[in-house]
């Protein structure tokens, strides 16, 4: 009976004894980061054994999406099955000094409260029996030297108990408060140091009697990391070429460190199916965009974006002091129709560096760039700059003014063949003569073959707006009313050389057949009906100023009410 039964037990090691269990710990070759996510690849030499192995690939990020898992081996290997998990135990063990020394002090901090809750239980029992045992004298009653002497006593040990009890819950309270902070401190280490991690299990049988060694390749995507395009435009003068550095903000929120690795960076999805692309059906419209008549260039102006209401006023709706105040964004914790990634503890939700995402439009046709020195990217969630390529371009320099909006000029680049560049949208620090002038934003949405770069305001030419009150004018003659207005806008060079100035101001546009607007006198200037811009284009001589007058009429029912100036709000105290 004994040998049969030891012929069971010894039934499982002998089905396991071709088997190869190896525990992998593969180091990250090589990352490609895209705009939401990033594709892992590691790679190793393993001595695989004939028959069935079994890979755990350990040490993994645990924000790894399951279904995006690939892996290759070199050599006669089959691959059988791939499955995973996370490991809550994985570096339980790697215990850091300091965290050694605050769980030392959280566990004699423990101890010391379970006495003080000790010495408070045993108050609360006397005090309880004490009360249960105040009648003295039974049915015959006491003398009044007894009863005193009773009631001595019970006011003197119910006070000494209470004010102990007041010191020892004193105690405890402050005990509390330092072993929640021992905990918190703990926590939020561990969560660092000792984060869950993912593990990856591959089953493959190698064919053949000898062992081999096998190139592997494992790749997989994760979450929470990306990374955001960041300019500098570097200009040295109006006559030299403009230098465009592109870089890059990579972040890394994985809890595995990129250490010296090969990186590439990509705008295209990371988790592409293997399902035929289908065609929606693809409409074309007019947009409301006045970025041909350059009011929208106040993007570049306002480091933001601008839009233009109902009434043609210009209003800033993102600009970088309320960037971190504008529409809410996604988090960092990407949960969409292409991830479907949940924290695998509490804690990682309140330790997590959130970060906020911002929608942009890239070209459909992905650009994927090679950098050529390798990075490292520490898993904290911070932005790092990696350099991606530069570009030196020639670019025909102009200014671009609407003092009706703004007094100040504003020096334009213009660039032809940008396509070719595979810009992404995103802001740019703007260098020119030397010296910093602000940031800017490459708007890369137009469809025109000319990209407008802003290198900032130029103080050196001086505009001014001035109303002609002499030819502004009320008159009414019969049933309607007639206004006219007349500006002079001057445009002084204080530079060296020649400038080429695109000046733009408007006139009101009619929504009523009843209200007439007429321009009579537009000094060469060039207007869109549709729009009202009239735009001239003016080259100043160095030293000169060049004046342009617009005058416009408006003429309308007597018995109706026109705005026909415009105004702005703003905030102002109120007392």
């Amino acid at each position: 009976m004994k040998k049969i039964l030891f012929l069971f037990l010894l039934v499982p090691f002998l089905l396991k004894a071709g088997d190869n269990d190896q525990r992998v710990e593969a180091p990250i070759s090589g990352v490609t980061v895209y705009l939401a996510g990033a594709e892992i690849t590691h790679t190793k030499s393993i001595s695989l054994m004939p028959g069935r192995n079994e890979l755990q690939f350990v040490g993994l990020s645990s924000k790894l999406v399951p279904k995006s898992i690939q892996f290759t081996a070199s050599g006669d290997v089959s691959i059988l099955s791939i499955s995973n998990k996370i490991d809550y135990l994985y570096g339980a063990l790697k215990t850091d000094s300091k965290v050694k020394v605050w769980t030392d002090s959280l566990t004699m901090m423990n101890d010391l409260q379970s006495v003080v809750l000790g010495q408070i239980d045993a108050y609360t029992r006397e005090y309880t029996m004490l009360q249960a045992n105040q009648s003295v004298g039974g049915d015959n009653g006491v003398t009044n030297a007894d009863l005193k002497t009773n009631a001595d006593f019970f006011l003197t040990r119910f006070t000494e108990i209470n004010t102990a009890l007041v010191k020892l819950r004193r105690k405890q309270i402050e005990q509390q408060e330092v072993i929640t902070r021992l905990s918190n401190q703990i926590t939020e280490a561990n969560s660092k140091t000792n984060p869950p991690m993912g593990e990856i299990t591959i089953l493959v049988y190698v064919a053949g009697t000898i062992k081999v060694e096998s190139e592997t390749e494992l790749r997989y995507v994760v979450s929470d990391a990306g990374w955001a395009p960041s300019y500098d435009l570097i200009a040295e003068d109006v006559d030299k070429p403009i230098t465009v550095k592109y870089r890059a903000k990579v972040f890394n929120n994985t809890d595995v460190d990129w250490k010296d690795v090969k990186m590439k960076l990509s705008t295209s999805d990371p988790m592409q199916t293997a399902a035929a692309p289908v065609l929606n059906k693809w409409t074309l419209n007019f947009e409301n965009d006045y970025n041909t008549y350059g009011y929208q260039q106040q993007q570049y102006y306002n480091n933001g974006y601008a839009n233009a209401n109902a009434d043609g006023d210009v209003s800033q709706t993102l600009s970088s002091q309320n960037l971190a105040n504008s529409a809410p964004r996604q988090a960092a914790t990407i949960n969409t129709g292409t991830y479907d990634y949940q924290p695998a503890t509490s804690y990682q939700q309140t330790t997590q560096v959130q970060v906020q995402y911002n929608q942009i439009q890239i070209s459909e046709l992905s650009a994927e760039f090679d950098i050529k020195i390798k990075y490292d990217v520490p898993a904290d969630g911070k932005p790092y700059i990696v350099d991606v390529t530069s570009y030196d371009l020639n670019a025909t320099f102009q200014y671009q003014a609407a003092p009706k909006a703004d007094r100040d000029a504003f020096l334009m680049a213009r660039i032809t063949g940008w396509e070719d560049l595979d810009l992404v949208e995103g802001p740019a620090n703007v260098y020119f003569g030397g010296t910093y002038v602000g940031q800017s934003y490459i708007y890369t949405r137009s469809t025109d073959d000319t990209l407008d770069l802003s290198f900032g305001r130029d103080n050196k030419l001086v505009l001014t707006r001035t109303q002609l009150q002499e030819l502004n004018n009320d008159k009414g003659a019969g049933t309607t009313k007639k206004e006219t207005y007349s500006y002079e806008i001057a445009v002084k060079n204080t530079r060296k050389g020649m400038v080429n100035v695109k000046l733009q101001d408007q006139i009101p546009i009619s929504q009523d057949a009843e209200i007439v607007v007429e321009a009579t006198e537009l000094s060469k200037g060039e207007l869109d009906p549709a729009t009202g811009m009239v735009t001239w284009s003016l080259n100043v001589p160095p030293g000169e100023t060049v004046k342009v007058k617009l005058t416009y009429s408006i003429k309308y029912p007597k018995n109706k009410i026109v705005r026909t100036k415009k105004f702005k709000t703003v905030s102002a105290p109120s007392f």
